[in-house]
């Protein structure tokens, strides 16, 4: 399952609500001079409107930017808070998150005799090519099937595109862990797991 938030025609540049409140005072001056510097690049899309959301501004486009797009808004963006321009994240896109479980892993570790943990189901998931492109979202949460199983339910909660493409490329996929064969499951978001 994919949870949705903001439009692909929103550009997110995180900061402090300290200076993106600073930042917010002289927007329409910003969105001038945004346009300006986007127009001089050719660009496709013009600045609509900013303002504030979730520690940082959110600005609103008529198109989707592109990653030259976003450069130049973020040159833009720094040059008028010069002062605090290294506390400004890299404008970015909005991202959705994605749920999904690993079935197939062993509750214990066969080599240790101890129960597998979120650090060694991240070491495994950064050691095997599938998941390049993934970045989690939140620590991997492991779940004993059964009080008499010895498998393991892996919950984790991925950052994906607004169309859920990163997630698509693995569902479904297999996978070795030691001896074992696991395997990629989209689900939903469960809310009784912590």
């Amino acid at each position: 399952m994919t949870i949705k938030g903001l439009s692909c025609k929103q550009i997110i540049v995180s900061m402090s609500n300290e200076i993106a409140k600073r930042y917010i005072k002289d927007s329409s001056a910003h969105i001038v001079s945004i346009n300006r510097v986007l127009k001089s690049i050719k660009s496709n899309i013009m600045a609509d409107f900013i303002c504030i959301k979730d520690k940082g501004i959110i600005i609103s486009t008529n198109n989707i930017a592109s990653p030259s797009d976003l450069q130049e808004i973020e040159k833009c963006v720094k040059s008028s808070l010069l002062s605090n321009a290294d506390q400004i994240s890299f404008p970015r896109l909005p991202q959705s998150k994605s749920y999904l479980k690993i079935i197939g892993i062993p509750y214990l570790n066969e080599h240790s005799n101890m129960y597998i943990l979120s650090e060694d189901i991240e070491k495994i998931l950064k050691n095997n090519h599938i998941f390049n492109d993934i970045v989690l979202a939140s620590r991997p949460r492991v779940i004993k099937v059964s009080s008499k199983s010895g498998m393991a339910i892996i919950w984790i909660d991925i950052w994906n595109t607004q169309n859920g493409s990163k997630a698509k490329t693995i569902i479904n996929q297999q996978f070795n862990v030691e001896s074992f064969i696991a395997m990629i499951y989209s689900t939903n978001m469960n809310p009784s797991v912590p």
